[in-house]
C-alpha cells in the first residue's frame, strides 16, 4: 500500500499522441506554441487508454508507464470507487483530446452504450463534450437534426445530396461548453480549436463528408446505415451554455459546465496568488486542464507547474492537493459522477 501510495500519490504528465486527419491544421502550434511535426495536424489526445493512441507517462517516478498498463496494476487505486466497471473491463474511462478544425469535420454520430453492447463493439458508447477554445467570427458547428426529421427524410436528404438542408446549425463562441450526447448528429465546422472530452471510445458512423477524398484520392466511407440505427431522432435537442456558479470567494470562481451520466465538467478561475483545495479520496480520478495563464499542483508527494495549454491526471487516491495560481488562470476540472 505504501508503494502504491507514493506512486499515485503525485500528478501524472503524459506526451501527447497527435492524429493527422485531413481536416486538421497548425493552430495548435499557432495558438498554444506546441511543438509539432511538420504536416498537418487535427487532433492531439492528451490523456487516452484507447488502443488507438495510448498515453505514456513523460515524466517521474512512473515515466514510460502507459495508462492501460497502470489501470490494470492500480485499478480503482487510479480510476476510483466510481470508475470499478471501467476497471473491469480494463479500461480507462474517459479520453481528452484538442482538435483544430482548420476545415469542417464530417457530419456523423456515434453510438450509444446500448448500440455498442447489442452489436458486440469492443468500444462503449461515445457522448462527448466540447469547450470551445477559439472560433474565427462566425464559426459554427452542427448539432442535432432539423425539427420533424425522421429516418425517410434523411434518407431522401443523403440521396439527393441535400443533407446541409436538415442540419441544425448553431453559432459558437470562445468559452461555450456543449454537450453531444451519443445518438446526436454532428458536425465541427470549419474555423475552430476546442477541448473534446469523451468516453474512451473511438466509433464513429459518418452520413456526410462534404464530398471530399481521403489520402489515397477515393471519397472517405460513408456509415450511413449504421448512422440511421445509432440515431436518436425527434429533432434538435435543447443546447446550453450556460455555466452554473457553484461556488465563489476568495479569488476563485467554480462553475459546472457539463453534468451526465459519463462525467462532470467544471471551469474554474483562479486570480493570481489564489488557490483551489480539494482532496482525492478514493471515489474519482480528476482530470486539470490549465486553459490559460500559469500556476501548479501541489500534493504531498509532488508539486507540478502548469502553464496553458496542458492537461493532467490526479489519481484517485492522491489524496489533498491544491492549485495555486501564479497568474491569472482559467482551468477545467473533469472527474466521475
Amino acid at each position: 500500500m505504501a508503494a502504491t501510495a507514493k506512486a499515485l500519490g503525485a500528478p501524472l504528465t503524459f506526451t501527447p499522441r497527435l492524429k493527422d486527419y485531413l481536416w486538421g491544421g497548425r493552430e495548435l502550434e499557432r495558438l498554444f506554441g506546441r511543438d509539432l511535426p511538420e504536416g498537418v495536424i487535427a487532433e492531439s489526445w492528451e490523456i487516452s487508454g484507447h488502443p488507438a493512441g495510448v498515453s505514456v507517462v513523460d515524466s517521474g517516478q512512473l515515466a514510460g508507464r502507459d495508462l492501460p498498463g497502470l489501470v490494470d496494476e492500480f485499478g480503482v487505486d487510479l480510476v476510483g470507487r466510481r470508475g470499478r466497471q471501467a476497471v473491469a473491463r480494463g479500461e480507462f474511462p474517459l479520453l481528452v483530446k484538442l482538435l483544430d478544425a482548420s476545415h469542417a469535420l464530417s457530419v456523423q454520430v456515434h453510438p450509444d452504450d446500448d448500440y455498442a453492447a447489442a452489436h458486440g463493439q469492443e468500444d462503449p458508447g461515445k457522448t462527448e463534450m466540447w469547450y470551445i477554445l477559439n472560433a474565427e467570427p462566425g464559426a459554427r458547428i452542427i448539432h442535432g437534426l432539423k425539427r420533424g426529421t425522421d429516418g425517410v427524410t434523411l434518407r431522401r436528404a443523403v440521396a439527393e445530396n441535400r443533407v446541409q438542408d436538415i442540419l441544425n446549425r448553431v453559432r459558437v463562441h470562445r468559452g461555450d461548453a456543449i454537450l453531444v450526447p451519443a445518438g446526436t448528429v454532428h458536425g465541427i465546422l470549419s474555423g475552430i480549436v476546442l477541448v473534446e472530452i469523451q468516453q474512451c471510445s473511438d466509433t464513429t458512423f459518418r452520413i456526410h463528408d462534404w464530398g471530399r477524398v481521403g489520402p489515397d484520392g477515393q471519397p472517405r466511407e460513408l456509415h450511413l446505415d449504421r448512422a440511421m440505427d445509432a440515431i436518436h431522432f425527434g429533432g434538435a435537442r435543447a443546447l446550453s451554455r450556460g455555466a452554473r456558479v457553484a461556488a465563489e470567494g476568495r479569488g476563485v470562481r467554480r462553475e459546472v459546465l457539463t453534468e451526465c451520466e459519463h462525467f462532470n465538467v467544471e471551469r474554474l478561475t483562479i486570480e493570481a496568488g489564489a488557490g483551489f483545495e480539494a482532496n482525492l479520496n478514493g471515489d474519482t480520478f480528476e482530470i486539470w486542464g490549465l486553459l490559460s495563464g500559469t500556476g501548479a499542483i501541489r500534493s504531498t508527494e509532488a508539486r507540478l507547474a502548469l502553464e496553458a495549454v496542458q492537461f493532467v491526471l490526479l489519481p484517485a487516491v492522491m489524496g489533498a492537493f491544491e492549485l495555486r495560481a501564479t497568474t491569472d488562470l482559467v482551468a477545467l476540472r473533469t472527474y466521475l459522477p
